[in-house]
């Protein structure tokens, strides 16, 4: 594994780190903490350590099963959480510095840990980006030994600019993929400038730049891939990266093409993310141990200034109408 330093914390993390989503089962089908227990110790054991977790990720049993692998690995693993989806409705005047912190508490309890080293804001409305009492309350509580550090997640370039004003932001999660491509070219010469780490989210566009569905998959009712198309829960970039399922298909056809040699495209998915020196950490998910096995195959896939080449070209034609503005 390689690894990588993680902005202003001066951190070396693994390029490619855990996403925990939908560790423990696929979305919506349950969640199994002998799945998660699998998953995780295998990951610690290839040499990722940087975890990403979210108080709302079933419910708080994704930070339970991370806080026991982490307290179980015999060498220091970075846990990232998140708080704030919890509020609902999910609206800017019920975000308060109180509020919040009792999540923090909540996260810390369940991980089983006494300071998280990475507390993100998860996907605010974009006017908490701009309320300074937000991130003054972040300050005081790295000042407790809650935290070590601060960072956020982020839909859209915008509010991944504003949150570079505070220097208590040490991160920046957005999602950044094949097919949502714009954030190389408008943010991240800014947040190099600013030492602030990245972090892809998304990577695989929720499982679209595999190359492994077809017009003839099924989701099932509960997962947001079902029922998230069109924005309905959430914003509509978290499912695949907000392409039209079948313009994507149509693109990956293309994809699979530059790299024929390959059985699935996550090799290709994630060494294109990490061709962009900028980007601290990839964070693909995964729902069952086998599949760590392609994302851990990434380190050693070599991609060609041609295929990246390629890639872009790709994106320019099928992609960049249906994405490239909105974000």
């Amino acid at each position: 594994m390689k690894y990588r330093r993680f902005g202003k914390t001066d951190w070396q993390v693994s390029e490619i780190g855990l996403g925990t989503w939908q560790v423990g089962g696929k979305w919506g089908s349950g969640f199994s903490f002998d799945n998660a227990a699998s998953i995780l110790e295998c990951a610690i054991e290839e040499g990722i350590n940087f975890i990403d977790t979210a108080d709302v990720y079933e419910a708080g049993l994704s930070e339970t099963a991370v806080g026991k692998a982490v307290r179980s690995a015999d060498h220091k693993i970075y846990v990232a959480t998140k708080c704030g989806r919890q509020i609902i409705p999910h609206e800017n005047q019920y975000y308060t510095p109180d509020v919040l912190e009792r999540y923090v508490d909540q996260s810390l309890l369940r991980l089983g840990l006494e300071q998280i080293d990475l507390i993100q804001l998860h996907c605010p409305p974009s006017e908490v980006y701009a309320r300074d009492e937000i991130f003054e309350r972040f300050i005081r509580l790295r000042e407790k030994g809650k935290i070590a550090h601060m960072g956020v997640s982020v839909e859209k370039i915008d509010e991944a600019l504003q949150a570079l004003n505070y220097e208590v932001v040490s991160s920046v999660q957005i999602i950044f993929n094949i097919f949502r491509q714009r954030p190389a070219a408008e943010f991240f010469a800014e947040a190099k400038k600013r030492d602030v780490a990245i972090i892809s989210r998304v990577p695989l566009a929720s499982g679209l730049l595999t190359g492994l569905y077809s017009a003839d998959t099924v989701f099932g009712k509960e997962d947001h891939r079902s029922f998230n198309r069109n924005g309905e829960a959430f914003d509509k970039g978290e499912t695949f990266s907000g392409v039209p399922y079948e313009v994507g298909l149509q693109a990956v056809a293309e994809i699979k093409k530059v790299a024929p040699d390959l059985d699935n495209l996550i090799p290709l998915a994630l060494s294109w993310i990490l061709s962009h020196e900028e980007v601290s950490c990839v964070i693909p998910g995964v729902s069952r141990v086998g599949q760590l096995d392609s994302i851990i195959a990434s380190e050693n896939y070599g991609l060609s200034s041609q295929a990246i080449d390629q890639l872009g070209e790709i994106y320019d034609r099928h992609i960049r109408e249906w994405v490239h503005e909105s974000w």
